[in-house]
């Protein structure tokens, strides 16, 4: 391979078979077949912004990054699958194009300007892969090392952030006349923090303020920082390391891609960059580079993705299957898991004392913890971002699936005293977190199928109703809908179990009879 001239070069499109006027026809066999070529001069092709995302991706796993992986799988027919060793190890070949979680996902962060997480051991290309996003969003391989905060025990808030300017701490009246001579990095649109779970406590606490409000904090002086795509590294998956990182920081996080191991078939790749001097972050294609327009347009693109009503009631089954527990509160709205949390009351004590579920059906005894707003906002996101990055107009329920694991790899904290893992086909969910989440989905969505709900939803028929409006709704009328909603929960009184997605069914039903119950008194009281 030479470098100077194959790396440069990026694949023929458009990239994905899509049926779409004046584009040709084309799929991965050619890709793989034909090589990497430039695309041709003259031609009618019409590119999106969406094409040339797909030609950065597969620009990097051609060339910058060694990554055999594809572990994002999608499938247009079923795929062929076998079972493979004592412990009958399941490997799936996919029937349709699939990719590296690895160079994916850290490519949507970069266009939806979100926050991923790479962790693994040291040497795996997470910091090299970072950089490489810094080269795609326009800046010069100097200016992305230069930025980068490398973490360590002794980094100070100044370290982190910049320096008052020492002529004016010696002169000035008040924190006003301070100024401050900020870091270059704080208004780069990629911010790349190495190691940051060996960044000291308090460290950490100005960096959750840029990374969770957008903004620096010194001296009383504020550093505005503009929307960025956000880069972090860790040796673990926990965070751990010389500090422990605060929740709140974790919290911020939307996505954990894992570095996974070399593969050793691949040395001769690094045998000829060895002999070649070759490296990829320094020859990155024109082609390939976004300018700042481009990553706002493909944001706003990636926003109008639709989201279609029935996969959005089987995210809701599934976000709903875990903040329920049942013994931590007394009344309907407290029954929560946060409720134990915010009590320091031992979790497994109380858990102990739900005794009228079947625990290892329950998908809510897996977890210690439910979905926050921000987990349910950026599996959205991605989950558009994905279903933008295939060309396709709306989600479907396979782009769900493929980024839940990632989204949620650190934002669903493990039971593993649940009876689910002690089950000897389970056990290995306790160690890989991704294959657990998607096994939680999976279950969710059988259980909702069983359930029939796209069908037999009376809930979602009520809130449709409600939706209309109250407008001109007489008297008579609101009485009526107040007596199915009393129906409604009395049918739901007589089930013996309660499980996640009753729970929330409940509380939506107590919210549609407080709308109809204060329309009603205020129709009596006007007449």
């Amino acid at each position: 391979m030479d470098p100077n001239v194959s790396s440069r070069k990026v694949s023929q499109s458009p990239t994905i078979p899509l049926k779409k006027e004046g584009k040709k026809k084309f799929d991965i066999e050619s890709l793989i077949e034909e090589g990497p070529l430039p695309t041709k001069e003259g031609t009618n092709t019409v590119l999106g912004l969406d094409e040339k995302l797909r030609k950065a991706y597969f620009w990097i796993t051609n060339f910058a990054i060694i990554t055999p992986f594809y572990d994002i799988e999608f499938n247009s027919k079923p795929p062929t699958q076998f079972m493979i060793g004592d412990l009958k190890t399941k490997i799936v070949l996919p029937s349709s194009q699939s990719y590296s979680s690895f160079v994916l996902l850290p490519l949507l962060t970069l266009v939806v300007r979100g926050k991923c997480l790479f962790v693994g051991g040291p040497g795996r290309g997470k910091t090299a892969s970072a950089i490489l996003m810094g080269v795609l969003a326009g800046y010069s391989l100097a200016e992305i090392k230069r930025a980068i905060q490398h973490g360590q025990p002794q980094m100070t808030i100044t370290d982190l952030l910049g320096n008052p300017l020492p002529s004016d701490l010696m002169n000035a009246k008040s924190m006003d006349e301070i100024k401050i001579s900020w870091r270059k990095w704080l208004g780069m649109r990629v911010k790349v923090i190495d190691e940051y779970n060996r960044i000291p406590t308090r460290t950490q606490s100005a960096l959750l303020t840029i990374l969770g409000d957008n903004y620096a904090e010194l001296y009383d002086q504020v550093f505005e920082c503009p929307d960025a795509a956000w880069y972090l590294t860790a040796n673990d998956d926990a965070g751990g390391g010389t500090y422990q990182v605060i929740e709140a920081l974790k919290d911020r996080i939307d996505i954990v891609v894992k570095a996974l191991h070399f593969n050793t078939r691949f040395i001769r790749d690094l045998i000829q960059r060895v002999e070649e001097n070759f490296k990829p972050e320094a020859m990155v294609p024109k082609e390939i580079i976004f300018s700042e327009a481009e990553i706002e347009t493909i944001s706003q693109d990636i926003r109008a993705i639709r989201f279609p009503e029935p996969l959005r009631r089987r995210m809701e089954f599934f976000a709903s299957q875990f903040e329920f527990f049942e013994s931590g509160g007394e009344q309907l709205e407290y029954k929560t898991k946060d409720t134990v949390k915010l009590s320091t009351t031992d979790f497994s004590i109380l858990s102990s004392l739900d005794q009228g579920k079947d625990k290892k059906k329950d998908l809510g005894s897996q977890t210690k913890n439910g979905l926050s707003v921000r987990a349910i906002f950026t599996c959205i996101n991605y989950a558009k971002a994905l279903s933008y990055f295939r060309g396709l107009e709306e989600v479907t329920i396979d782009d769900l699936a493929q980024i839940l694991p990632f989204v949620l790899h650190d934002k669903l904290v493990q039971n593993t005293e649940s009876p689910f893992f002690e089950d000897v086909n389970n056990s290995v969910y306790r160690s890989d977190r991704v294959s657990w989440i998607r096994k939680l989905f999976e279950l969710s969505c059988a259980e909702y199928d069983r359930l029939s709900l796209d069908k037999n939803d009376n809930i979602a028929k009520l809130s449709a109703l409600f939706e209309q409006g109250l407008e001109g709704l007489s008297l008579s009328q609101t009485k009526e809908r107040i007596v199915a909603i009393e129906k409604e929960v009395e049918t739901i009184s007589k089930q013996r179990k309660i499980y996640g997605h009753v729970f929330d069914d409940l509380l939506k039903l107590k919210y549609l009879h407080q709308r109809y119950t204060n329309y009603e008194r205020w129709l009596e009281e006007n007449g």
